[in-house]
């Protein structure tokens, strides 16, 4: 494989015991991808780590905390044809880059995929509940002409941030990750603008990555998913639907510590959202409404993490 035509970029802050597991085990790959790690103004031995135990991996090193746009960063910096994405607790299985590459060049509309995702310790590791999310997508493949033009897996329009592969044409084309979002499900926005500009996402179960999380609590967590799903309604769908994100945040938030927090970080970073505003277009915005409504059926509630991102 030609390291040139894939990279793995990684943004990371803080964690430099297990960033250097992770490079240890993404310059292991028999696929050789170029490697760029974007730092997140850390204040630990990061940037000393990377720089004496991974000479062979560019480190771009930001001033200020950025969050998800640091990938960002990574993508313009990494300069292949595609790049996948890993956390800094995340890698890639031997193979899955090369199976990626192959299927990006067969298929030339599809800007990113989303791997199927092995979470834990383990040479095994469990099943992410999102794959079966993924595969059971009721999204409509488009009809090709003869088998290999067909996609490679269901199309979706949600993704784990450290389990995909993207195009960097069509990536930097839409602009990568958000500002206005800055954290938190910053996914969905990301495959919105990616199919408003014409580009497929598919799940593609070939292409397992492993990914390790911490056990710690991340008590932020929930109202940032909360603030950014308010955030994406306001950014691109019909009014109605931002006005119902909100109002729920809104009526919840005496009672409901995370919607208050969700509901205090909304409020100053919606005059962005209204300045960035951009409607989807009819047939995106169709494909979102059939998740939501997949999602409402019966023991499909799973299905809100295709619509609302992970």
């Amino acid at each position: 494989m030609n390291a040139s035509s894939l990279g793995v970029v990684i943004a990371t802050r803080d964690r430099a015991g297990r960033l250097a597991e992770t490079l240890r085990r993404l310059t292991a790959l028999p696929e050789r991808p170029r490697i760029v790690v974007v730092d997140n103004a850390s204040t630990d031995e990061t940037r000393a780590m990377v720089t004496r135990r991974f000479p062979q991996v560019r480190l771009v090193p930001l001033h200020t905390n950025r969050g998800a746009l640091a990938r960002n960063e990574g993508v313009r910096a990494v300069g292949t044809d595609y790049v996948a994405f890993s956390d800094d607790d995340s890698w890639w299985e031997p193979g899955a880059l090369a199976a990626a590459r192959g299927l990006l060049d067969r298929h030339p509309r599809v800007g990113l995929l989303a791997a199927r995702t092995l979470v834990g310790p383990g040479p095994g590791g469990a099943e992410d509940p999102l794959n079966a999310v993924l595969a059971a997508s009721p999204l409509a493949r488009p009809p090709g002409p003869a088998p290999a033009d067909r996609l490679p897996g269901p199309p979706v329009l949600g993704f784990l941030g450290c389990a995909a592969v993207v195009r960097r044409e069509a990536f930097l084309a839409v602009g990568g990750y958000h500002p206005v979002l800055f954290f938190g499900a910053e996914e969905t926005l990301l495959a919105y603008d990616l199919a408003a500009a014409g580009w497929t996402s598919c799940y593609a179960p070939r292409l397992t990555a492993r990914h390790r999380p911490a056990e710690a609590p991340r008590p932020h967590r929930d109202a940032l998913t909360r603030r950014n799903a308010a955030l994406t309604a306001w950014l691109r769908r019909p009014l109605p639907v931002a006005l119902r994100h909100t109002g729920e945040l809104a009526r919840s938030a005496p009672g409901d510590p995370v919607a208050r927090r969700a509901l205090g970080g909304l409020l100053p970073r919606l005059p962005a959202a209204l300045r960035h505003r951009r409607r989807l277009p009819q047939d995106v915005e169709a494909a979102v409404r059939r998740l939501e409504q997949q999602r409402l059926r019966p023991g499909a509630a799973g299905q809100a993490r295709v619509a609302a991102g992970p």
